[in-house]
């Protein structure tokens, strides 16, 4: 487990950039945080550090939305409004996991039980302001 503070969203990304420098295709991001507490900017970081140089934003509406043409793709789920394992199916979630890519998971504890045992989750707790608290564990490699 590793713990970060970080004093600005420009400061979060850049600490999710180093991060992705490090994931392989297959890994799954579980994110953890309430509203506003920077999940959206740690997955810019992660887009920023695979190479990716679309627009990164919330997948709110859409579920998922995919970035390519990095060093690996990245899937941005953002499950808040999943209410049951049909909700999950419909957004090809487990499809996705085949496809070599990165998946960044917001809102990951209303599907915990289908998250991989060996998924690196991102805790994100707001200080004050701009300050953040950020844990990175798991996946074998934090």
């Amino acid at each position: 487990m590793k713990k970060y503070t970080t004093i600005s969203e420009e400061e979060t990304e850049e600490l999710a950039a180093s991060l992705a420098r490090v994931l392989t295709a297959g890994d799954v991001i579980a994110f953890r945080g309430g509203l506003g507490a920077g999940k959206t900017a740690f997955t810019r970081g992660l887009a920023r550090g695979l190479g990716v140089v679309d627009t990164v934003s919330s997948p709110t509406f859409a579920l998922v939305q995919e970035y390519t043409g990095g060093r690996l793709p990245l899937f941005h789920f953002d499950m808040y409004r999943i209410a049951g394992w049909d909700d999950l199916e419909s957004t090809g979630f487990y499809d996705y996991m085949d496809r070599g890519g990165v998946m960044a998971v917001e809102w990951s504890e209303k599907i915990e039980n289908a998250l991989p045992e060996d998924c690196i989750t991102v805790t994100i707790e707001t200080i004050d302001g701009d300050t953040r608290t950020i844990t990175v564990e798991g996946g074998g490699r934090f």
